[in-house]
């Protein structure tokens, strides 16, 4: 099985939270809403994986953007595809949600209450990433 570490960054405004839906043209798990997420480059430590994703898929500059918490990772095992991921969470402050410009990995965003992410169709290991930044 191979292993992938990861970063998944979490945006919040207002008590509520970013959630993108992947587009179709991503290698996995297309169609389902997610995080701002990326594969950990090599030499680069997770909290610089994780501003280089926020610029890269939402167009946010460092000073856009402030750390509320780094949790702890977690594994998340798709046996389907067999990979274990490493997922380390991220969860930051946004303070003006126009400055959001998604890329081509993203059709779509949503502001939502956190609950409410246990009910959307997301990718594996969502919630406990975000339980991991609470």
């Amino acid at each position: 099985m191979r292993e992938n570490h990861v970063v998944t960054c979490f945006l919040e405004h207002d008590g509520e939270v970013l959630v993108l839906k992947r587009s179709s043209r991503v290698g996995s798990y297309r169609e389902r809403w997610a995080g701002i997420s990326g594969y950990i480059e090599e030499g680069n430590a997770p909290s610089k994986q994780a501003l280089i994703e926020l610029r890269e898929e939402a167009g946010l500059q460092e000073e856009s953007v402030a750390l509320v918490k780094a949790g702890l990772p977690l594994e998340v095992v798709d046996e389907k595809l067999a990979i274990k991921w490493v997922v380390h969470p991220f969860r930051f402050r946004l303070e003006d949600r126009r400055k959001i410009a998604l890329d081509w990995e993203h059709t779509e965003c949503r502001w939502v209450n956190p609950a409410e992410i246990r009910d959307l169709e997301t990718v594996p290991g969502l919630w406990e990433a975000w339980e991991r930044v609470q």
